[in-house]
């Protein structure tokens, strides 16, 4: 059954990608936003955006360019969840850890296996008030040190003094506890250090990051970030490999250029610079964030509600649930094939994109 709507009233497919695509056509720039979806829709979008001249932005962009900036300015020793799981003795979790798949995932991580002989530490620094409490650690303890996530960055820096063999000023918790965390840190035979970008700056995950160079003097200490939903880091593989930059990346002048203030979607929603969006949440039905838009093509899980209906809806199939996919694995940090657990005759973006892109004008489309 073909689910499209166009401004609210049901229509068919045909009609659907007809009119999306009389809107990019007739778009000076537009803005390719959401891109919840697998490697394939992934690919299809971002070879409309470069035979458009339109820009992409992912959305969990804000977060993972942070992990990004650290990556780019100082460097970062990871680690991958498996190695994390197998043999990691002692762990150092920094703030809250928010969304429902990194909680699942930091618990699958973090459990220690039935024939595994390490008897493992956690200490977790500032998690808020629910992220502890919520955490199901199958026999682990795990030690909670500090609070508040605002007063993370003073106990990292205290943390990092009390390592190196220098004093600490005041911080949140006492000189006691600091000194038996320190010792701990530095005594593990493989720690890990676990984060999530959507709670923390940059410069805290620098801080951080340092802290895992710091123990690496005297141990074996690494770093993992808690990935984003919504096949976040598969859309950077592909934006890597198709641009070779990450999202908020444009092709207004005829090739890629990255820049993360300028190619803000939200920015450039707020700004007026874009007169047409193409919205994609494939694994979820998530509408855009903004109440007001120009035009808007929305490709989304079914039953999506919006506050303003989209110029352009189409409901279209979820990776790994309506069609077989290649999107990322968090819990083996690698792409991988996944069939479909439940197969649907709904269409995948990746054909919905090529539907558009194929309906365009051949003479063309106005790049801005």
């Amino acid at each position: 059954m073909e689910r499209a709507w166009i401004a609210g009233k049901p229509v068919t497919l045909d009609a659907a990608i007809a009119e999306a695509a009389r809107l990019v056509a007739a778009s000076s720039q537009t803005l390719i936003a959401g891109l919840g979806t697998d490697v394939a829709g992934a690919r299809a979008a971002i070879a409309l955006a470069e035979g458009t001249g339109a820009i992409i932005d992912h959305m969990h962009a804000e977060s993972l360019l942070r992990d990004l900036d650290v990556v780019r300015s100082s460097g970062v020793m990871l680690t991958t969840p498996t190695e994390t799981h197998v043999r990691a003795d002692t762990l150092l979790l920094a703030g809250p850890c928010p969304g429902a798949a990194p909680l699942q995932f930091l618990q699958h991580v973090i459990a220690s296996r039935a024939d595994s002989r390490i008897e493992r530490r956690i200490f977790w620094l500032c998690p808020g008030s629910d992220t502890l409490a919520a955490l199901i650690t199958r026999g682990n303890t795990v030690e909670r040190i500090g609070r508040a996530p605002h007063d993370l960055p003073a106990l990292l820096a205290a943390l990092r003094a009390r390592i190196a063999g220098r004093p600490a000023g005041k911080a949140s918790v006492s000189s006691k506890l600091l000194d038996e965390v320190s010792s701990n840190l530095k005594a593990a035979r493989f720690g890990v250090a676990i984060w999530s970008a959507a709670a923390l700056d940059a410069l805290t995950i620098e801080m951080l990051c340092g802290l895992v160079n710091d123990l690496n003097a005297t141990t074996r200490f690494s770093g993992l970030p808690l990935a984003s939903e919504d096949n976040t880091i598969g859309v950077l593989h592909v934006c890597s490999w198709m641009t070779g930059f990450p999202m908020r990346t444009g092709f207004g002048r005829g090739y890629p250029q990255h820049d993360p203030w300028l190619l803000d979607g939200r920015r450039l929603i707020d700004s007026g610079e874009t007169d047409c969006v193409i919205w994609i949440s494939a694994y979820r039905a998530e509408p855009p964030p903004w109440r007001e838009a120009p035009p808007t093509i929305a490709l989304t899980a079914d039953r999506a509600e919006f506050d303003v209906p989209p110029r352009v809806h189409i409901a279209v199939g979820s990776p790994a649930l309506d069609h077989a996919c290649v999107h990322y694995l968090p819990l083996t940090g690698t792409l991988a094939a996944v069939a479909a657990a439940q197969p649907s005759n709904m269409i995948s973006v990746a054909d919905a994109i090529s539907r558009i892109a194929a309906a365009l004008p051949e003479d063309g489309v106005p790049r801005c």
